[in-house]
């Protein structure tokens, strides 16, 4: 039976029921997974910092859903790994890192939305008004347009978890791999209707302004390649684009059966992997479709080969 403690800074975390013989299977897993997102993530942010043939608006673009990715792992994966040599009773956070936890892992989510949504602005603009391209996406916008993915993210996310750390908690576990606002204010005893029905409202918005922004963007960008004569301006439009469109569809997809799960009680433990893949899978796959699908990317890569000194 759970105890009740008032307002205690320290909780427990429930983590991942893992067996003693699996213990150490599912803890290189994620450890190579993790190594893998931040190799994979790290290089292709310092291979465009450092090729000037990739300072384009799309690819410092792509600079923030690789931060994004990278920090979201960073501050979840970490932890899960220490949790789960541990045992149950020892796997306890303390409030405030539970907060920090919280706050970066839903800046993750709503960021990997807004910043898609601004990279398919680019897109739009790059396909449907190429005249104007360099006119329109400056520096100056790109950095507009960065700054406000970001600071829509923290204004929404840091209502979301005000509204909760007003809340005193009587509870001190946390019935997740890792910290959310769903399980930290459940830690509460106090009425919850106004969490609830923000929580339920910024999931709705954010979910249909990032599919509607999508699917007039795309609608809008097919019309204008099937009117359009050239066919190899085309198909390298509609590569591009593809490669953006199955991004945001493994985002989508991991969030959306995350949250399906929820809904059922019985499936917890594959809820709790799946809490913890919806950081992994994108993250580890985002760079990879990227620079297999980037014709400059893949060539930069092969100058940065060709330029290592031979022993």
């Amino acid at each position: 039976m759970e105890n009740f403690t008032l307002n205690s800074l320290v909780l427990q975390m429930e983590g991942l029921e893992v067996s003693e013989a699996s213990m150490y299977p599912v803890f290189l897993s994620f450890l190579f997974s993790y190594m893998f997102i931040l190799t994979t993530n790290v290089g292709t942010a310092v291979l465009i910092l450092l090729d000037p043939n990739l300072h384009q608006p799309m690819y410092l673009l792509l600079c923030n859903l690789i931060f994004n990715d990278v920090l979201g792992n960073s501050i979840m994966v970490p932890r899960v790994l220490i949790d789960v040599l541990k045992p149950p009773s020892e796997r306890l956070i303390s409030y405030y890192e539970c907060v920090v936890q919280a706050f970066t892992s839903h800046m993750f989510g709503t960021t990997s939305h807004t910043v898609l949504m601004i990279m398919a602005f680019d897109r739009y603009v790059a396909i449907c008004s190429p005249l104007r391209y360099a006119a329109i996406m400056t520096n100056k916008m790109v950095v507009k347009l960065t700054l406000s993915a970001w600071g829509v993210a923290l204004v929404l996310v840091g209502v979301l978890l005000g509204l909760t750390v007003r809340l005193s908690r009587c509870r001190t576990l946390i019935a997740n791999p890792y910290c959310d606002n769903a399980s930290l204010f459940k830690l509460s005893c106090e009425n919850v209707v106004v969490n609830n029905v923000y929580g339920l409202t910024f999931t709705v918005v954010l979910f249909t302004s990032s599919m509607g922004s999508m699917v007039l963007t795309y609608t809008r960008i097919t019309v204008v390649c099937l009117t359009r004569k050239n066919q190899s301006v085309n198909r390298k439009a509609l590569k591009t684009c593809s490669t953006h469109l199955f991004v945001y569809l493994i985002m989508l997809l991991c969030g959306k059966v995350n949250i399906v799960l929820h809904r059922f009680p019985q499936l917890e433990d594959k809820r709790k992997l799946f809490a913890i893949l919806f950081h992994v899978i994108p993250g580890s796959l985002n760079p990879v479709i990227y620079s297999a699908q980037s014709r400059e990317i893949k060539q930069s890569l092969s100058r940065s080969f060709e330029n290592q000194p031979t022993v």
